[in-house]
């Protein structure tokens, strides 16, 4: 036989096909491709499932997860039938093709090329509109879950007499399927046409009929089918009238029913209603007449009646009937917005209070003695004095603080709280072990008094060390999830990680069960695709214990295991029960509140320490609202990271629609113990929100709110010149009535385009007082200094200019504290902390204190009306700016004579108390006489001696405190 390998020249060279060998090698590396590329999609989704496990609220995650594929599925099916039906019955109603056109015959060509793949052509044209609707429809899981979980709000709308919640919950949800119909009508629509064109049931060229009987009734049902829809869209726009947005010159932001609305828009929407009908059913009627005549001319009345009745006429009727007497017109209505946004926002039960701004007190002693009990002013402002935090208490340059610091309440006062987070930047060392496996965590919770300072005007700590000592105890001081940790660390396994250095180097292993155990190597994999850090997958680092902790800001984590909550800008932390603890403020909203005005939220919560400070913006801030409450307060762990969400108005539909959808996601209010309540604040943005919308809505006169004559604003902040709203301060002090302080958050406001004081309110920030929440609104009605004059005279006095002189002189920049405004018998007290630091010096301290009191004209010439003074404490600047001196508390003889089992505490502590007295006395003399010279590190090496002394004596005093201590 020949040899089939040999050719007339010699041996064959095989071409062509790849040897069984290479097709078997190409095969599995196509398999391991798809593998990968499969693992690389199901990993993001198994870490997020992992996360959500660890913390304990699958349920969210799973719920969210069906109702998004059963949307997916269940939307995307209809599509896909209502299109792929469509195609498949064009293609069935195709006429007979014997004697074709020449328009048919140029056809003829993709008809022969789609034959033998139409079954799949129909299919893929099926699967890719299922695919686009069924994502689009899994976008509404929210929309969906508020309409099938929905409680009543129990309040109806004024129009309609239907439940807010029909508005709220229902008609979004309407409004969904209305515009899913459309949309499956017109791809039903243009995909039937293309395949009647393109199987000769429609003709464009050719001439005769241009379309076949099958082809009309078909297109006739679809087109019919649209002005159903139609119908049934002007039907849903009456009421969405109720929450449409407008334009209106009297309050610009409108939100509800007008005049014209009412008896032009609302009618013309019932008569278009029955008109596209009517014209439906004429298009059904092609079925049988076989026409297009009737329906067309329908179409038309209907297109000609939207504009006319739909737009010409509600325009003649604002023209002819509205505008020559607006005012008349629009009060009912006005009145019902004003109602309703008083209600959506909870504004309802504030009322203005007259306040004249004259005072009610002639005795200098008295008004002084009134000064010293009208508030606990807080002259260490949080928004300046985070370098001096970080110079003092940072310790280490691995840790920092937050730029602004928080207020909260210790022992019954107000208190600058910071904590000693972690700062990744400041790692002597950057690699990835030490980026994630040994520096982990921050350390300790630093405070201060509030309404204090020290002789050189540094903080009074309160708090303070490495690790911390001071008022707290003992609590568990470590910091693994805070507003700065946004890095992956991985913790509890082989590598240990750097607690803390103070006297040498301390280690430490967590312990707790936080994160996600990387112990198995599919979940190392997971997240070394997840993360893109394939080290995560070999590292000798990770083993046995090893757990990776992430998503570790508390708003990451609220936001998380809350989707359904808008979050307040600013977290808090607390020491609570021996823990550290975030504190975060939550909200439910919606836009569906009828006749409510709407808002936006990041426009109306911005202000001068907003901006440019992420920290304190609230997370969705283009989301404009109409309706908003502080609904829920969630705790996030420092150390574990637990997060829990805890029901705080109890009576808020919203809220009761989301629990019912997660249900055993938010504890009740009761479960809040008294340690944390004692911590709950209320909160800045809903009082932004709610100052904001107050600026309008405080006039309940549908005339006066018309003409806008008592219309205010929220002034800039005095202190910069950025232009931007002055922020809403935390003060423990006394409104009018009042017999003792109450821990509040306050504000003012200015008539709009003037300068002078227009309103001051404040609310009870104080979650165990009964009157929590309670807003107080005082209306000015005498001419009185608003912030921005106060600060433009105190900038004009000689001692100011003197001051800012000798600062200069000195290399010092100066800065102005916050700009707190008391009540105060009858006029306003004024206090302002002012801040120096010298070019080479690293934190600000407080050099002076401006106190003004500001006192309506008065015919008898009062002296103690609008008096602004600049002093160096507030001591002296209550007593000169009163011209009197502070009243002297009575002093006390000692008891000589000691119970029974006590003992005199050892002269040895009251001698090292002497002591650090004189030694602190000493640095702080060398300090001013190094500031007068300009030798900034004399200056630094005084503060330094300063600190220590301070910290002797606080030491010494508290063992002076002990009975029995030693020396």
């Amino acid at each position: 036989m020949p040899d089939r390998g040999q050719g007339p020249s010699g041996p064959r060279v095989r071409v062509g096909r790849p040897s069984r060998r290479a097709r078997t090698l190409l095969m599995t590396l196509g398999v391991l491709a798809v593998l990968a590329m499969a693992f690389v999609m199901f990993a993001g989704f198994w870490t997020d499932w992992l996360w959500y496990r660890s913390v304990e609220y699958s349920s969210v995650f799973t719920t969210t997860l069906w109702t998004k594929i059963g949307l997916f599925a269940v939307f995307g099916l209809l599509m896909g039938l209502a299109v792929g039906f469509n195609i498949w019955l064009a293609y069935r109603l195709r006429p007979p093709l014997s004697a074709m056109s020449l328009e048919q015959q140029s056809l003829d060509r993709y008809r022969m090329g789609l034959a033998p793949f139409k079954k799949w052509v129909l299919l893929a044209v099926t699967a890719l509109v299922a695919l686009i609707a069924g994502a689009s429809a899994s976008g509404q899981w929210r929309t969906w879950l508020m309409w099938v979980n929905g409680v009543k709000f129990g309040q109806k709308d004024p129009q309609f007499g239907l439940d807010v919640s029909f508005y709220a919950f229902d008609l979004p949800w309407y409004r969904f399927l209305l515009a899913f119909g459309f949309a499956a009508a017109i791809l039903s629509l243009i995909a039937a046409a293309l395949t009647h064109y393109l199987y000769g049931g429609l003709r464009i060229t050719s001439p005769g009929a241009r379309a076949t009987a099958a082809a009309t009734g078909h297109l006739s049902v679809l087109l019919g089918l649209f002005v159903a829809l139609k119908a049934v869209a002007y039907w849903l726009d009456r009421y969405g009238l109720a929450v449409k947005s407008s334009d209106f010159k009297a309050t610009g932001n409108w939100t509800g029913l007008r005049y014209v609305d009412a008896n032009a828009y609302l009618p013309a929407k019932t008569i278009l209603f029955c008109i596209a009908i009517i014209c439906a059913l004429l298009f059904f009627a092609t079925l049988w007449r076989r026409t297009w005549q009737l329906p067309v001319i329908g179409f038309g009345l209907m297109v000609l009646s939207a504009i006319l009745i739909g737009g010409l006429y509600p325009a003649i009727v604002q023209k002819f009937q509205v505008q020559p007497n607006e005012q008349a017109k629009e009060a009912q209505y006005i009145q019902k917005n004003i109602d309703a946004t008083r209600k959506a926002y909870a504004i309802d039960g504030t009322k203005p209070e007259n306040y004249s701004g004259k005072s009610t007190v002639k005795a200098k002693d008295k008004l002084r003695a009134d000064a010293d009990t009208a508030a606990s002013y807080r002259v260490l402002d949080p928004n300046i004095v985070s370098p001096t935090f970080q110079q003092l208490e940072q310790k280490r340059k691995y840790y920092q603080f937050p730029t602004t610091l928080d207020v909260d309440r210790y022992n019954g006062k107000d208190t600058v709280v910071g904590l000693r987070e972690l700062n990744i930047k400041g790692i002597p060392k950057r690699n990835w072990i030490n980026d994630h496996f040994t520096y982990t965590h921050g350390y300790g919770a630093i405070m201060a008094a509030g309404t204090q300072t020290d002789a050189n005007g540094s903080p009074v700590f309160t708090e303070s060390g490495l690790p911390t000592t001071g008022s707290l105890g003992t609590y568990q001081q470590r910091i693994y999830y805070g507003e700065k940790t946004d890095q992956y660390s991985i913790v509890g396994g082989p590598q240990k990680e750097l607690d803390y250095e103070e006297n040498g180097e301390k280690t430490t292993s967590y312990k707790e069960k936080s994160g996600v155990s990387l112990s198995n190597t599919f979940n190392r994999a997971a997240y070394a695709v997840a993360f893109s850090e394939p080290q995560i997958l070999y590292s000798g680092a990770i083993g046995e214990g090893s757990r990776i902790l992430y998503n570790r800001t508390p708003k990451e984590r609220v936001e998380a295991v809350a989707p359904w909550l808008t979050i307040d800008g600013d977290a808090y932390p607390a020491v609570v029960d021996g823990r550290i603890q975030w504190i975060v403020d939550a909200y439910t909203t919606t836009n569906g509140y009828p006749y409510a005005s709407r808002t936006t939220l990041g426009d109306t919560t911005a202000d001068s320490l907003t901006v440019g400070n992420q920290q304190r913006t609230v997370v969705a801030q283009q989301n404009q609202v109409n309706y908003i409450r502080n609904s829920v307060k969630a705790t996030v762990d420092a150390y574990d990271g637990t997060v829990k969400l805890y029901e705080w108005d109890t009576q808020d539909p919203v809220l009761k629609t989301w629990m019912k959808a997660f249900p055993d996601t938010v504890q009740p209010k009761s479960a809040i113990k008294g340690d944390l309540l004692a911590h709950l604040r209320y909160p800045q943005d809903m009082f932004k929100v709610q100052r904001e919308l107050l600026t309008r809505y405080h006039v309940t006169d549908p005339a006066q709110f018309y003409s806008g004559s008592d219309a205010w604003q929220v002034p800039d902040d005095p202190t910069n010149k950025d232009g931007n709203a002055v922020p809403p301060y935390y003060l423990s002090m006394k409104m009018p009535g009042d017999t003792a302080q109450r821990f509040s958050l306050t504000t003012t406001f200015t008539p709009n385009g003037r300068p002078n004081l227009g309103g001051f309110m404040a609310v009870d920030a104080d979650a165990t007082s009964k009157e929590y929440g309670r807003l107080r609104l005082l209306r000015v009605t005498e001419d009185v200094p608003g912030p921005a004059q106060v600060q433009s005279k105190l900038n004009g006095l000689p001692s100011v200019a003197q001051f800012v002189r000798d600062m200069k002189g000195a290399d010092s920049d100066i800065q102005y504290g916050n700009l707190l405004t008391v009540p105060l018998d009858g006029g306003f007290l004024y206090v302002e902390p002012v801040y120096a630091q010298g070019r080479n010096a690293l934190y600000p301290l407080l050099k002076k204190v401006a106190v003004s009191y500001v006192d309506a004209d008065q015919p008898d010439g009062d002296t103690t009306k609008d008096t602004t003074v600049f002093e160096d404490n507030l001591t002296k600047a209550l007593n000169a700016v009163f011209g009197v001196e502070a009243p002297t508390a009575p002093t006390t003889p000692p008891d000589t004579t000691q119970p029974p089992g006590t003992t005199q505490p050892p002269a040895s502590n009251d001698a090292a108390l002497q002591q650090a007295i004189a030694d602190a006395q000493k640095a702080y003399d060398a300090g001013e006489a190094a500031l007068q010279k300009g030798d900034w590190a004399a200056y630094g090496k005084a503060q330094e001696d300063l600190q220590a002394a301070l910290q002797k004596a606080a030491e010494a005093g508290a063992k002076l405190k002990t009975p029995g201590s030693g020396g």
